[in-house]
C-alpha cells in the first residue's frame, strides 16, 4: 500500500533511501565542521575578551561590557526571529531534511 502511494507520486524507495542518506551524509560532515568552527570561533572570542580585560586593567582601554553583553542577546534575539520560514521549507523537501538532521546531529556530536 505505502509502495502503491510512493509509486503514484513518482517517488520510488529507491529514490527516498538516496534522499534520506545524501542528506545524512552531507548533514554529518556539515555538522562535524560547524562544531570545529564552533570550537575556534569560542577560543578566539575568549582570547579577545580575555584581551580587552587586560589591556583594561592596564588603563590601556576603556571597554564598556554592558554593550557587549547586549550586543550579544540581539544577536541571540534576531537568531530567533528565522524560525517560521525554516519550518517551511524543511517539510517541502522532508526526506532529505530527514536525513540531514539526523547526519547533522551525528555529525555534531562526534565533532
Amino acid at each position: 500500500m505505502v509502495e502503491a502511494l510512493l509509486q503514484l507520486d513518482g517517488i520510488g524507495f529507491q529514490q527516498l533511501g538516496l534522499e534520506l542518506g545524501g542528506g545524512a551524509m552531507i548533514g554529518g560532515i556539515i555538522g562535524f565542521a560547524a562544531k570545529k568552527v564552533a570550537k575556534i570561533i569560542a577560543v578566539i572570542i575568549g582570547l579577545e575578551l580575555a584581551l580587552f580585560k587586560f589591556l583594561e586593567t592596564r588603563g590601556v582601554l576603556q571597554v564598556d561590557w554592558g554593550a557587549i553583553s547586549g550586543g550579544a542577546q540581539d544577536a541571540t534575539e534576531s537568531a530567533g526571529d528565522g524560525g517560521a520560514s525554516l519550518v517551511s521549507s524543511l517539510l517541502s523537501a522532508l526526506p532529505v531534511s530527514t536525513g540531514f538532521t539526523g547526519g547533522f546531529l551525528v555529525g555534531f556530536k562526534k565533532g
